[in-house]
């Protein structure tokens, strides 16, 4: 099956590298028109440059600080002026850090709060007045298994992705409400193979000796009960169910894409 997402115009968050990137690819060999947006310009240029080679128009890149209301309204109106349009989109920026509610600062808490959960807020706040003339529509927000399952050194990342979680649900009532035939849903991976690891490799996590990738990717999927890390495309095909018209009666759920964590 291809063209899944034909004629859709998409926009995606954190696109510069790893499940963003993938997600964006996805859409654009499924038919969609894509903006790449992230902090990182010249990653997203990268990006745009490489969908646009195999597939000629679809891709274009608009820097955004997911933490900017005023970048947001600036990317999203530029979005919709180079697509002729917007009905996708996906929140997926987001960063990691922080470790027990005693040793994490201030701080570390409220950057991975803005970055993680306040942008979502934004996207979806100033993304639903332009999607509701184009639709039907489809919101797919990144969250986490940690934002259904917690760890005891987790507490900023599981309280950001539970908010993503929670504000999911909010988002697709309203829009339901409404009758903005926008649908509203959130998407669950566990550890996925993508650069985010990285930061598990140099000095490991919590003073504990760094670890090879092979070494590290082997003691995750440890945790994982069929065995393997993810990878990105796992969490891109996932995403594209959910923003094409074959989920048109899903909204307000979370998909798990965690190789069975949650059923333990």
């Amino acid at each position: 099956m291809t063209g899944r997402v034909e004629g859709k115009m998409a926009f995606v968050t954190g696109a510069a590298q790893g499940i963003g990137e993938a997600i964006a690819f996805m859409l654009a060999k499924e038919g969609a028109k894509v903006v790449v947006a992230d902090i990182n310009e010249s990653g997203i240029n990268d990006v745009a440059k490489k969908i646009n080679n195999e597939y000629p128009g679809t891709a274009f890149s608009v820097p955004l600080d997911v933490s900017s209301e005023a970048q947001w309204q600036e990317a999203l109106k530029q979005a919709e002026d180079s697509m002729g349009g917007l009905n996708i989109l996906i929140n997926n920026a987001g960063i990691g850090g922080g470790s027990t509610v005693e040793d994490t600062d201030y701080e570390t808490f409220q950057n991975i709060m803005k970055i993680d959960t306040d942008s979502v807020f934004l996207g979806c706040k100033y993304a639903i007045p332009i999607m509701k003339n184009y639709s039907p529509g489809s919101i797919v927000n990144t969250s986490s298994i940690s934002g259904l399952i917690a760890g005891h050194n987790m507490v900023s990342y599981n309280t950001a992705k539970a908010g993503v979680w929670m504000m999911s649900k909010s988002v697709a009532l309203h829009c339901a409400r409404q009758g903005y035939q926008i649908r509203c849903n959130s998407i669950h991976p566990t550890f996925i193979n993508t650069p985010i690891l990285d930061g598990w490799l140099s000095g490991g996590r919590g003073n504990k000796p760094p670890l090879e990738r092979d070494e590290l990717l082997k003691k995750l999927s440890m945790q994982i009960p069929l065995g393997v890390v993810g990878d990105t495309d796992d969490v891109a095909y996932a995403v594209l169910y959910l923003a094409s018209d074959e989920s048109k009666f899903v909204t307000g759920a979370e998909l798990k894409i965690d190789g069975g964590i949650s059923a333990m």
